[in-house]
C-alpha cells in the first residue's frame, strides 16, 4: 500500500471563504483535533497578511505535538521571514510559498516572463531554504499551466531546495482524466525524483476538487491536501473527509494514509459552527441524510442488510445511525420496523388500515415523527 501524506489547510485556505473567519480559540481547537486525528500537515496561516494570522501560526506553532506546521508565503522575501518567524516553535516547520506558472498567471498577474518566473522562484526557495525546516513550493494555477513549463519549475524549485512541489488546480479548471495526465507526466518526466514529493491541491469550482485530488494521488502525488468540510475559497477546496473515505473504503486503490477517521464528524461539526457555514443536507460523508434513507424500496432493503445501500458505517467516522425517515416515500417494512422499535403494539389485522392512515398523514407532513405515530393506533 503506497501511504500518501494528508495536508490540511482548513485554518488557511478554508478561512478564505467569504464570511469564514475563525478566532484564534477556534483555530487551536481545530488544529489540535486535526493533531489528533494524524494528518500530516497543518497549515496553520498567512503569518504576514494580518497581526492575527501572525499571532494564530505562533500559537498553533506552539501546541501541535506530531504534525508538521506550514505558513504561507508569496515569492518575497518579507513573506518568508515573516513566516520563518511565526513558525520558530514549530516541532516540525514547512514554509509554502509560490509563484504562478500558467501564462495567463505570468503575463496578466506578474506581468513577467517564463524565464524571470523561474529565475525568481529558484531565488526565493533557497532562501526560504535557509530560514526553515522544509520548504513546499506551489506553481499556482497549474491546472492551466503547460506541462512542460510545469516539469521546468518542478525541476528549478528541487534544485533550490524544496522537499515537496505543490501542483494546483487553483481555478478548478481540470477533469479529472486532465488533471491525472498533468501529475503523471510531470511525475514521469521531472529529475531527482528521491529529492521531492508532488502534491496536489483542488479547487470545487466545477464540482471536482475530490476527484481531481484522488486522480493526482493515482497518477503518483505523494501527498494530498484539502479542507474539513471542503471549505474555501469560492466553491472551496477539496472536502479532507471525501478524500479519506474515498482511500479507505476503495481499497483496490492500494493507496493509504495514516489519519484515523474516527475524528471526521466531530471534525465537520467544529468547523461548521466556528466559521456559521451549515453544512449541506445532501453532502457526502458529513451531511445530515449522508446515511439517512426515506424510500419505501430503500427502507426494505437496508432492514435486511444494511449493505444493501451503504457502503460507509457511520461508526469509522464517529457517527452514528440515524433512523429511517418515515415520509410519504416509506413503505410498509419501513413503518412496521419503527413501530416495534416503540413498543407500540397492534393486531396484525389492522397493519394495513393503519398504514393507510400513516400514508394520509404522511402527504400532509414532511416527516413523520414518532409522537406522531401512537395516534394512528
Amino acid at each position: 500500500m503506497k501511504q500518501v501524506k494528508i495536508f490540511d489547510t482548513t485554518l488557511r485556505d478554508g478561512e478564505q471563504g467569504p464570511g469564514s473567519q475563525l478566532t484564534l480559540e477556534d483555530k487551536l481547537a481545530i488544529a489540535a483535533k486535526l493533531d489528533a486525528m494524524g494528518v500530516d500537515v497543518i497549515e496553520a496561516g498567512f503569518p504576514i497578511s494580518s497581526p492575527g494570522d501572525f499571532k494564530a501560526v505562533t500559537e498553533v506553532s506552539g501546541i501541535v505535538e506530531n504534525a508538521t506546521v506550514c505558513a504561507l508565503a508569496r515569492a518575497h522575501q518579507k513573506d518568508i521571514d515573516s513566516a520563518a518567524e511565526a513558525l520558530r516553535d514549530a516541532k516540525t516547520a514547512r514554509i509554502q510559498l509560490g509563484i504562478g506558472a500558467s501564462d495567463i498567471h505570468i503575463k496578466y498577474k506578474f506581468n513577467s516572463s517564463r524565464e524571470e518566473i523561474l529565475e525568481k522562484a529558484f531565488d526565493m526557495v533557497s532562501y526560504a531554504s535557509s530560514r526553515c525546516d522544509e520548504v513546499q513550493f506551489f506553481a499556482e494555477d497549474a491546472g492551466r499551466a503547460s506541462n512542460d513549463f510545469l516539469v521546468r519549475m518542478t525541476d528549478t524549485v528541487v534544485q533550490a531546495g524544496a522537499k515537496i512541489v505543490n501542483l494546483p488546480d487553483t481555478n478548478g479548471f481540470c477533469t479529472p482524466f486532465e488533471y491525472y495526465e498533468k501529475i503523471a507526466y510531470v511525475n514521469k518526466h521531472r529529475k531527482d525524483k528521491d529529492k521531492a514529493i508532488l502534491s496536489v491541491h483542488c479547487h470545487n469550482d466545477l464540482g471536482m476538487a475530490t476527484a481531481n485530488s484522488i486522480a493526482g494521488v493515482m497518477a503518483g502525488a505523494g501527498q494530498v491536501e484539502g479542507t474539513v468540510n471542503g471549505v474555501g475559497e469560492r466553491a472551496g477546496n477539496a472536502a479532507l473527509e471525501e478524500i479519506l473515505l474515498i482511500l479507505l473504503v476503495k481499497d483496490n486503490l492500494s493507496i493509504t494514509t495514516k489519519a484515523d477517521p474516527k475524528f471526521i464528524v466531530e471534525l465537520s461539526s467544529m468547523v461548521s459552527k466556528a466559521m456559521s457555514n451549515p453544512v449541506q443536507a445532501n453532502k457526502a460523508i458529513v451531511g445530515k441524510n449522508a446515511f439517512a434513507h426515506s424510500s419505501g424500496i430503500h427502507q426494505d432493503g437496508v432492514l435486511k442488510d444494511r449493505r444493501n445501500y451503504e457502503i460507509i458505517d457511520p461508526a469509522i467516522i464517529g457517527g452514528t445511525l440515524p433512523d429511517l425517515v418515515l415520509s410519504a416515500r416509506s413503505g410498509r417494512a419501513a413503518l412496521k420496523d419503527r413501530l416495534n422499535a416503540l413498543s407500540l403494539t397492534f393486531a396484525a389485522d389492522d397493519f394495513e388500515k393503519i398504514y393507510s392512515r400513516f400514508l394520509v398523514l404522511a402527504d400532509q407532513k414532511r416527516f413523520v415523527e414518532d409522537e406522531d405515530l401512537k395516534w394512528l393506533l
